[in-house]
């Protein structure tokens, strides 16, 4: 019988599709019944079913153990990204 893989926070997946961003990893952020994934392209984060990473994965990537950092760095250089209510609001103020 075939071992299902065992998924960690950190780990990166290859899923069957990619996102419309054009990259097919993605960073597990959640495991439980549903994972929360963001998108290495772009960071988009989805929640998932289990059972959906389960049957569409193609490929899995282990974290690197004892750095304790995720295989992608920040493209804002190690700065926290602003909360999407900051960047909705700061949008609204700001359009015409």
């Amino acid at each position: 019988m075939i071992e299902k893989p065992n998924y960690e926070v950190g780990d990166v997946v290859k899923l069957k599709k990619p996102h419309p961003c054009g990259s097919s990893e993605w960073e597990i952020l959640r495991v439980g019944a549903d994972f929360r994934l963001k998108c290495v392209g772009c960071g988009h984060q989805i929640m998932v079913a289990r059972k959906l990473v389960e049957k569409n994965t193609r490929g899995l990537t282990k974290k690197r153990t004892g750095s304790g950092k995720s295989l992608k760095t920040s493209k804002n250089n190690g700065k926290p990204e602003k909360p999407l209510a900051f960047v909705r609001q700061f949008w609204y103020n700001n359009t015409p």
